[in-house]
C-alpha cells in the first residue's frame, strides 16, 4: 500500500484546491489505492469507480460542494467522493453493518446530494435543483454525472426532454467509458462513438458573438443569420448531435483522466449560461490491471486478493442454472427468447447470448420497455423470458400491469435476487416484487426452492401460451437439495406428521424450516404456486391451532397477510403468527445478518420452532 501523503489530509473538497495538478496525480493513485484495497475486503463496485477517480476531483475542484449539488447517476462511482468529502477514516466500514453506504445518502454527508442506487434519475434530479435554485435566485449550479450506459435509460430521455427549459446553471456530465454493466448497445452508444467537438470553439464562439452584438444596428439580426447558416452547415457536414438538437451547448469530449483539461472545460460549462452537456471519455477500470482487462466482471466484486485479482469461480448460483436450463431449453424449442436490461452477465445471460445471438436481446437499462418488448413478442408467438433483478423490476410495474397482465401474454419475469440480498442497501433489496405483482390479474408467482425445482418451473412456463408467470429466486445458490421432495406441478405440498401445528413457507426459507431439529414437530405447507391460495388449502389449515409463516418479503401485500385474511374470514380460531421483513427500507448488512434481524435465518428459524413447540 502506498503511503497516503495527500488522501488523509483532504478533508473536504475545499482541500483540493490547495494541490497543483502533479500532487493531484499523486492523490489519484493513492485514491485507487486506498478503493482496491477496501474493496478486495469488503466487496463492492470497483472498475465504476476506478475509472471516475479524476473525474470526480475536477469536479470538486471546479465546482463549490454542497452549495453547488453534484448528483452522481447509480452512485456506484461515488467512492472518490466520500474519500474526499469527510469520510476517509471511515471508509473501511464501506458497505459493512453500521458502516458507510456503497452509495449516496444525504443523511450521510451534507456533500450527497440525492439519493441513488438505481439508473437514469440524475438529470430529473438536477432539473428539480435547478429549477429550485432559480426560484431562490442563488447562483448555485445543479451536475448531473451520468453513465453512457445509464443513458439508455428512457427516464433519461425525459430528463434531457425537460432539462433545455433551465437557461442557467444545469449542467449534464457524460461519463462515457462505452460501458454499463455490460458493453453498451443501441443507437445513443453508437451516436456517442461519433461525437468529436473541439473545446476551444466554444471559447473563440462567445468571443466573436459578444464583439458582434456590440455592431450598432445590424448587430442582433447579424448575430442570428450567421448562428442559423452556421446551424445549417453543421448540420450538413457533422449531422449535429443529439444533445445540440435537444437545446444544450456541447462540450467535449475531453480526456476523463486529465484533471487540468477536465478542470478549463467545466469553467467554460460553467460561463455559457445555457443547459450545457459535458462529454468526458474514460476508462472502466483504470489503474488495476486486471479490472482493465474485464471491466464487466469488476464491476461488482466479492472479496478478493488484489495480488491474483479474482479467482475464476465455478460456484453454483440460481442465476447460473437459470441460465443454463434456459439453454437446454431454446436447443428444444426456437420460439424461446431471452431479454436482459444490460445485465447480461449478472443473470446468467451470458451463454444464452453466445449461443443464441438472434433470440438474445440486451435493451439497455431500460425495464419499462423491456416488459412491453416482451410482450411484443409474445403476442406473435414467441416465448419471452426477462430476467431482471427484483429491485429493478419494480420500474416495469405498470409494464406488466396494462401490457401484458390485460391480454394475458406468456411473458415469463424471471426474477434474480429476489429476497434479501446483502450489502447494497435499502435501494437493491428484493422484497418488494411479491407486493406489487401479487395484487394483479392474470399474474402467477412460483419461488422455487432449489435448482431442481427451478427447472422444473422453467420447463413448464415454456409450453403454456397464456398468463404472466413471475419465477423469483434468491442472490446466491441452494440451501438444500431437497431429497425429500420431487417437483410438484400442484399449488402447494402438505406434509403431515400429524401435530396440530403448521409451518407455511416457500423458496430458500422454507428449505431452513424444514431442515429444523424440530421438524418433525410440526406439519409442514410448501407454497409452489405461492400466491395460489385456493378453498381447499383454506379448509386443510382451519383445523390447526397455531400457523407459523416465514416469508422473505415485507408484510404489507404478502403472501402471508393474504392467507391470514382468508383464514379470518372463514372464521379461524388459532393462532396465526407471521414471520416477515419488517414494512420498512433495509439497512446494509450481508444476508445471513438481515435475515437473522427477522427471523428468517436458519438459527432464528430453529430458535421460533423450539419456543413455538415448547409454548
Amino acid at each position: 500500500n502506498l503511503e497516503y501523503k495527500f488522501l488523509g489530509k483532504i478533508n473536504c473538497p475545499d482541500d483540493l484546491k490547495k494541490l497543483n495538478f502533479d500532487e493531484l496525480n499523486t492523490l489519484c493513485n493513492e485514491i485507487r489505492d486506498k478503493i482496491v484495497s477496501t474493496v478486495s475486503v469488503n466487496g463492492g463496485h470497483l472498475a465504476s469507480n476506478l475509472g471516475s477517480v479524476e473525474l470526480t476531483l475536477a469536479l470538486h475542484r471546479s465546482f463549490n460542494s454542497p452549495k453547488d449539488s453534484i448528483i452522481f447517476d447509480v452512485g456506484h462511482q461515488s467512492y472518490t467522493h466520500k474519500l474526499i468529502t469527510g469520510r476517509f477514516e471511515k471508509f473501511d466500514t464501506l458497505r459493512k453493518r453500521g458502516g458507510i453506504s456503497g452509495f449516496l445518502r444525504p443523511d450521510e454527508s451534507e456533500h450527497d446530494a440525492f439519493v441513488t442506487g438505481h439508473s437514469s434519475n440524475s438529470i430529473s434530479a438536477a432539473c428539480g435543483i435547478a429549477a429550485a435554485n432559480a426560484l431562490q435566485r442563488n447562483g448555485n449550479y445543479a451536475v448531473a454525472v451520468i453513465g453512457d450506459g445509464a443513458l439508455t435509460g428512457g427516464m433519461a430521455f425525459e430528463g434531457l426532454n425537460n432539462a433545455s427549459n433551465f437557461s442557467e446553471n444545469l449542467i449534464i456530465v457524460i461519463n462515457d467509458n462505452k460501458m454499463s454493466i455490460s458493453k453498451n448497445v443501441g443507437a445513443l452508444a453508437r451516436s456517442l462513438n461519433k461525437v468529436r467537438t473541439n473545446p476551444s470553439y466554444y471559447r473563440i464562439k462567445s468571443v466573436v458573438e459578444k464583439t458582434i452584438r456590440k455592431l450598432p444596428l445590424i448587430g442582433e439580426p447579424l448575430r442570428n443569420s450567421i448562428y442559423n447558416s452556421k446551424v445549417m452547415l453543421k448540420n450538413v457536414i457533422y449531422h449535429s448531435n443529439i444533445f445540440e438538437g435537444l437545446g444544450f451547448d456541447y462540450l467535449g469530449p475531453v480526456d476523463g483522466h486529465n484533471i487540468d483539461k477536465m478542470s478549463k472545460v467545466f469553467e467554460i460549462a460553467k460561463s455559457t449560461k445555457r443547459p450545457t452537456v459535458v462529454h468526458v471519455l474514460t476508462i472502466k477500470g483504470i489503474g488495476y490491471k486486471y479490472a482493465v482487462a474485464k471491466p464487466n466482471s469488476y464491476h461488482g466484486v466479492a472479496p478478493f486478493d488484489v495480488e491474483v485479482g479474482l479467482e475464476d469461480s465455478s460456484k453454483s448460483s440460481f442465476s447460473a442454472e437459470f441460465g443454463k436450463v434456459l439453454c437446454e431449453l431454446a436447443d428444444k424449442d426456437g420460439k424461446i427468447c431471452a431479454i436482459t436490461a444490460a445485465m447480461c452477465e449478472g443473470t446468467g445471460l451470458s451463454k444464452f447470448a453466445a449461443k443464441y445471438p438472434d433470440r438474445f436481446f440486451d435493451v439497455g437499462i431500460a425495464e419499462q420497455h423491456a416488459v412491453t418488448f416482451a410482450a411484443g413478442l409474445a403476442s406473435k408467438g414467441y416465448k419471452p423470458f426477462f430476467a431482471v433483478y427484483s429491485s429493478f423490476i419494480q420500474r416495469g410495474i405498470d409494464q406488466v400491469f396494462h401490457d401484458a397482465a390485460i391480454a394475458s401474454l406468456p411473458i415469463t419475469l424471471c426474477i434474480d435476487r429476489a429476497g434479501l440480498v446483502g450489502n447494497d442497501g435499502e435501494t437493491h433489496q428484493g422484497v418488494f416484487d411479491i407486493s406489487l405483482l401479487s395484487a394483479i390479474p392474470n399474474v402467477k408467482i412460483f419461488c422455487p426452492w432449489n435448482y431442481a425445482e427451478l427447472e422444473s418451473i422453467l420447463t413448464r412456463a415454456a409450453k403454456r401460451d397464456s398468463e404472466i408467470w413471475v419465477i423469483r429466486y434468491p442472490r446466491g445458490s441452494e440451501i438444500l437439495s431437497g431429497e425429500e421432495f420431487t417437483a410438484s406441478e400442484k399449488d402447494y405440498d402438505l406434509i403431515s406428521n400429524s401435530s396440530d401445528a403448521a409451518v407455511i413457507s416457500y423458496g430458500i426459507t422454507f428449505g431452513m424450516c424444514y431442515s429444523s431439529k424440530f421438524r418433525s414437530r410440526f406439519d409442514y405447507v410448501k407454497l409452489n404456486c405461492i400466491n395460489s391460495i385456493d378453498e381447499t388449502l383454506i379448509n386443510e389449515l382451519l383445523r390447526y391451532k397455531k400457523i407459523l409463516f416465514f416469508e422473505e418479503t415485507v408484510k404489507r401485500g404478502s403472501i402471508s397477510e393474504l392467507l391470514s385474511l382468508k383464514l379470518l374470514e372463514r372464521g379461524f380460531k388459532g393462532k396465526f403468527v407471521d414471520y416477515t421483513v419488517k414494512d420498512e427500507f433495509v439497512k446494509q448488512g450481508n444476508q445471513n445478518e438481515q435475515r437473522e434481524d427477522f427471523c428468517l435465518g436458519a438459527e432464528s428459524i430453529n430458535s421460533v420452532l423450539a419456543e413455538a413447540n415448547d409454548g
